[in-house]
């Protein structure tokens, strides 16, 4: 066995070293060949590629895979290094409109102490929330302005932003809002911009539906929605708050009031729109006043005379 096994290595070494050799020649004379600068060595290599190049499209399948694996890995981890990045900044966004948001809830009270008005037409008092004297089934707050301040039921509060509720219920130093939010609120409203007409009608949630809309399809979620001022309740063109659907599909408000914190509210005085008085006589004495006045007028102007 000793001997069969060194006279195959015997055979082996030569005949790998003679292997190694044609190869070694092989590659000198196909680059040799390819380096030759001749019309027939070109057709040559021409007829060369033709014939061995496609039928290699097997053999490069698996480099071609794998070259397009690598891009396709660049590619997603591109798309990962931007997601990250998007997300870092959308972060930083909501920081930026938190503190916009707050901003604004003080600019809003800084107005108010400073008496700046909604409406050259329309005075107001401000009021500092005393208590939330809410529950499941009522929603309300307590001020601390009442009689003596000269408010009277039914008068509108706002926070500086938008529409808050209105008094219901006046004591001598204090008084009650009844919230938007409350079952016992209805608002008449116009959204816009299509003008549509509805009530806005509490039910103890944040986001009070929308009740009695003439046409919902002209109705798209982030509509602004203010008092219409009919029934002359509330002054016409006060913040509601935007359109919103919820998941079953109904129309609500999104407030633009922070309920969450109430501070302080401004009570609008308003004193409703002025009644129409109708006076008869007028109309029931004007033909006496036109037979008494036309005998003056033909006095006062010098008419020719007619002859025939």
């Amino acid at each position: 066995m000793a001997r069969n096994s060194q006279q195959s290595n015997d055979y082996v070494g030569p005949l790998r070293r003679l292997l190694l050799a044609v190869l070694a020649l092989l590659l000198a004379a196909i680059f040799i060949l390819w380096r030759i600068d001749s019309p027939r060595v070109e057709r040559f290599r021409a007829q060369v590629t033709d014939s061995l190049v496609p039928n290699l499209d097997w053999a490069m399948a698996p480099v071609t895979g794998t070259v397009n694996l690598l891009r396709d890995f660049q590619s997603y981890q591109r798309l990962s290094d931007q997601n990250q990045e998007l997300r870092s900044e959308l972060r930083r966004m909501q920081t930026w409109k938190e503190a916009a948001l707050q901003l604004e809830q003080e600019n809003a009270r800084l107005l108010d102490l400073n008496k700046v008005r909604l409406d050259p037409r329309l005075t107001y008092v401000t009021g500092v929330v005393l208590a939330d004297s809410g529950s499941p089934f009522r929603q309300s707050v307590l001020l601390n302005v009442g009689a003596r301040d000269g408010l009277i039921e039914g008068w509108a509060t706002m926070d500086g932003i938008g529409l808050v509720g209105r008094i219901s219920g006046v004591g001598e130093n204090t008084a009650r809002v009844i919230l938007l939010t409350d079952a016992s609120s209805r608002i008449p409203a116009i959204i816009q911009p299509s003008g549509q007409r509805a009530i806005v009608a509490g039910d103890n949630s944040a986001a009070p539906p929308i009740d009695f809309l003439e046409n919902p399809g002209l109705v798209r979620p982030g509509d602004r929605v203010i008092s219409s001022g009919d029934g002359g309740v509330f002054p016409a063109g006060l913040l509601i708050g935007q359109i919103a659907a919820d998941p079953g599909g109904r129309l609500r408000v999104r407030l633009a009031a922070d309920f969450e914190r109430l501070e302080f509210l401004r009570v609008l005085r308003h004193h409703g729109t002025d009644a129409v008085v109708n006076f008869p006589s007028i109309i029931r004495d004007a033909p006496d006043a036109i037979e008494t006045e036309l005998p003056l007028a033909d006095a006062d102007v010098d008419t020719p005379a007619v002859t025939e």
